[in-house]
């Protein structure tokens, strides 16, 4: 999520914009195909799907960023309301200035957390029961602070979160909600330069034994080690040169593969284990201003929440299969 507009009146401060340099595919790659947009939602009504966690059925649960909302999207298009946020007054929230629902996990049981940036000591990560009901925060986090991407280690019983403005990770207890600054440093933080957005560490997987982000500034995927101990080892960059890049989904049965979402370019981008990038969809599939990538099997769920563009919020549906080596 890069720095946005309030949703009425406040025009958009865009990225910087650089050219995305890519490389040829490689026999063998997963490549996508067959996009198709499965849901589209109102911006007007603060319908910007930021997040995505998927359901057994294969329907996907998505957070509205601006309308505090988190919604299910059956694989047929139909879209109902899980539960809201509940409202903050006079929020505060750093660079948006609204109360806005940000990353989503699913627990095996049904269990969903998201994360919700107010500015108040509503910010934090709440938890919705599988049955319904009320939200009701588990962690309280950083006022000053914007916890974005979210994932869960059902093993260990924590979640990690991404503060995109105190450029940290934080690791938050499933028992009693205690958090700790688990990952910091400058790979993490915001940029500072005049084309800086102020968002950092942004988008957060946790994939085999090792929490990955992205830094949206710094146009980085990273990869930090979780330790025997639980403790954080050395932020290591896999991947540069990723302009806007938001969050992003790993690619079943092909080892550190991703699938990233470039916000402000309207693409995908496929990024191999050894760091090259080849983009595999674009603005001409339905994208725009892609912000999540959700992966299971051979489907690939991507999230428009049209932030800049402000046209066409949408959840795009995508094939994900082996390209034949030639």
């Amino acid at each position: 999520m890069p720095r946005l507009p309030r949703l009425a009146g406040v025009t958009a401060v865009a990225l910087a914009l650089g050219l995305l340099a890519t490389a040829p595919a490689v026999g063998g790659e997963p490549t996508v195909s067959d996009p198709r947009v499965l849901a589209h939602f109102d911006f007007a009504r603060g319908q910007t799907p930021e997040n995505i966690a998927l359901e057994p059925d294969g329907s996907a649960d998505l957070t509205f960023f601006f309308a505090r909302t988190v919604v299910n999207v059956t694989r047929t298009g139909a879209t109902r309301t899980l539960a809201t946020l509940p409202t903050v007054a006079d929020p505060h929230t750093p660079v948006v200035g609204a109360a806005v629902v940000t990353g989503i996990a699913r627990a095996y049981d049904g269990t969903l957390y998201v994360n919700y940036a107010t500015g108040t000591r509503k910010t934090g990560i709440w938890r919705i029961a599988r049955d319904g009901g009320a939200p009701r925060q588990l962690a309280e986090l950083p006022a000053d602070g914007f916890p974005n991407g979210l994932a869960l280690d059902e093993r260990r019983g924590v979640l990690y979160a991404a503060d995109s403005v105190r450029g940290t990770v934080w690791r938050v207890s499933l028992k009693n909600g205690t958090r700790t600054a688990w990952a910091t440093g400058p790979e993490l933080a915001p940029g500072t330069g005049p084309d800086a957005s102020g968002v950092g560490v942004n988008g957060l997987r946790f994939h085999h034994n090792a929490v990955w982000v992205s830094n949206s500034d710094a146009g980085t995927l990273l990869r930090i080690p979780v330790r025997e101990d639980g403790t954080a080892g050395p932020v290591r960059t896999r991947a540069t040169g990723l302009t806007g890049v938001d969050d992003f989904g790993f690619v079943e049965r092909h080892r550190d593969t991703v699938l990233a979402a470039l916000v402000t370019s309207s693409e995908v981008v496929r990024v191999g284990p050894d760091g090259r990038r080849t983009v595999v969809l674009t603005a001409d599939d339905g994208l725009s201003n892609p912000t999540a990538v959700a992966v299971r099997g051979r489907s690939a769920y991507v999230t428009s929440a049209a932030y800049f563009n402000q046209d066409d919020p949408n959840l795009l549906l995508a094939r994900v299969h082996q390209r034949a080596r030639g």
